[in-house]
């Protein structure tokens, strides 16, 4: 009898904590849509880059506003804690998102070097132009 009622005492502390959680990840995945269209109408963003947000930030909406999937999402995962689950595919979500970025960075960083590298030749042969004419 003890026990019963103690686990029960245990499941409803559990439900409330995991209500919690997902309102908790339901206003941060509404904050972050609210950013990314805020930073996409100012043009601090691009839109191709944006879409990637908006999606990883839509698919935490889902998942904090269902709790069948995310328990469908920990079962197929094998993981016994749904929130557990839930911060697991956060962290995937966004290091899928930060290593889109990263190979994004180093394609402008090398063409920042080989723009940088084009213009010291046209300065190199505008100088020798220059001084060509000069000695005309």
């Amino acid at each position: 009898m003890v026990v019963e009622a103690f686990s029960q005492t245990q499941l409803a502390s559990t439900v409330q904590t995991m209500s919690s959680f997902l309102d908790v990840l339901t206003l941060l995945s509404l904050f972050l849509i609210f950013t990314v269209l805020r930073s996409v109408r100012r043009e601090h963003i691009r839109v191709e880059y944006s879409v990637s947000w908006l999606a990883a930030s839509l698919v935490l909406f889902l998942l904090s506003r269902s709790p069948a999937a995310a328990s469908a999402l920990s079962a197929w995962l094998g993981i016994h804690e749904t929130s557990t689950s839930i911060i697991f595919l956060i962290v995937l979500v966004f290091l899928a998102v930060f290593y889109r970025f990263s190979l994004r960075i180093s394609d402008l960083k090398d063409n920042n070097i080989a723009l940088a590298q084009r213009v010291a030749i046209l300065e190199y042969h505008l100088t020798a132009l220059r001084r060509r004419m000069e000695g005309s």
